[in-house]
């Protein structure tokens, strides 16, 4: 689902940072006011989760990929505008780093994992949950069918998204200068693979989580469900675990980064995001690569690790382990950053207004004024 550059033209790319960048900021200012401090590196882990999560490409028949993306279950957790700001900063990262998704196209992805994705995910799960007890099946199945929706949502708009290109951005004689694909190519491609694969892993992992939590970490469950009863309308904390969930949690990443080198059995690259010379042109009715396409691939050449792993090709297994491990430290870090940040700027703000009127009397009338009590009067009592 990482839409590459060369594959949108520059005016789709520039409607997708239009739309991501005011959606971040205001997701920055919301995260300042909603995640508490101690949330803040729960946030942070979270993104490197949907960074581990993005490297498991998923084999699909034809030679593709698909991938689930973690989104949903931040967005279950923490609400959808801290998912934003998660999977924004993973593909920052991934754009930048690892050459996965494009520069020029990152606006569009985010639109895609960040904010579609996040948003259906939390409307479906809050319709489906309704007001069922924070402890009921009901609830890990409303997280399950949110990821699902969720992420086939996103993958519907990438499709929608490569479709329009030849319809909207082609030469006199009809030639793509973009994406080759048609709406009739594209959006089949891009939900087969995810309503088969992709979509089940992304239900399995929040609907998971949740029921994990649902045993293990109440309170953790509660953030994004304030109003959420406990069985019996008694709030009660949940049956203590033998083994702490922080523990747990540093066991899950743990296995996640063991296991990224799974990601290397897919046979082909995902549908969109082949290169250049990979594409069947004969297939497309092409006879060379669309001149908009081949003047766009690879527009960003800094990555440390394209492709996750070395410039050489050799070791794949020990690069890709590499590439998580680094990833998982710089997005983790960022997040951590970037939400802290966003709630110190947060309280500054809120704190100015109070540091203004300190030199105001309760009934807000600044001291000293004509209407203050306490000020000793300069006029004389009137004679009688």
């Amino acid at each position: 689902m990482h839409i590459p550059d060369g594959y949108l033209s520059p005016a789709t790319c520039a409607v997708g940072f239009a739309v991501a960048v005011p959606m971040l900021a205001v997701a920055c200012r919301k995260v300042g006011r909603t995640v508490k401090s101690g949330q803040v590196p729960t946030l942070a882990v979270l993104s490197a989760v949907c960074f581990l999560i993005m490297m498991f490409n998923v084999p699909i028949p034809d030679g593709t990929t698909a991938h689930a993306v973690g989104g949903a279950l931040v967005a279950v957790l923490l609400g959808p505008w801290a998912a934003l700001i998660a999977v924004a900063v993973a593909l920052a990262f991934q754009a930048l780093l690892f050459g996965d998704g494009g520069v020029l196209a990152y606006g569009v992805n985010v639109f895609n994992m960040g904010i579609v994705l996040p948003f259906v995910a939390i409307g479906v799960y809050r319709l489906v949950a309704g007001r069922s007890t924070l402890t009921s099946g009901r609830r890990r199945v409303a997280a399950a069918v949110g990821g699902y929706v969720g992420l086939n949502a996103a993958a519907l708009a990438c499709g929608i998204q490569l479709g329009l290109q030849p319809l909207l951005f082609h030469a006199a004689d009809g030639t793509p200068l973009y994406s080759p694909y048609s709406l009739a190519q594209a959006i089949p491609a891009m939900l087969l693979a995810h309503l088969a694969v992709a979509g089940v892993v992304e239900a399995v992992i929040t609907g998971g989580v949740v029921a994990y939590l649902q045993r293990a970490n109440l309170p953790l469950l509660r953030l994004n469900n304030p109003n959420a009863r406990l069985d019996g309308d008694v709030d009660v904390a949940a049956p203590p675990l033998r083994i702490r969930p922080i523990v747990w949690a540093g066991a899950a990443v743990a296995v996640m980064i063991v296991l990224t080198p799974l990601g290397l059995l897919a046979p082909g690259g995902a549908f969109g995001e082949d290169a250049p010379e990979d594409l069947d042109l004969g297939k497309l009715g092409l006879s060379t690569v669309p001149t908009g396409l081949a003047n766009y691939t690879g527009y960003w050449k800094h990555t440390l690790l394209d492709g996750y792993g070395f410039s050489s090709g050799d070791y794949p297994v020990v690069g890709y382990l590499l590439s998580a491990v680094i990833g998982i430290l710089v997005i983790g870090v960022t997040v951590f950053v970037v939400a802290a940040v966003a709630r110190w700027i947060t309280g500054y703000r809120s704190s100015r207004p109070t540091t203004d009127r300190a030199a105001a009397v309760p009934d807000g009338r600044p001291t000293g004024s004509p209407a203050d009590s306490s000020a000793p009067s300069t006029r004389s009592a009137p004679s009688r």
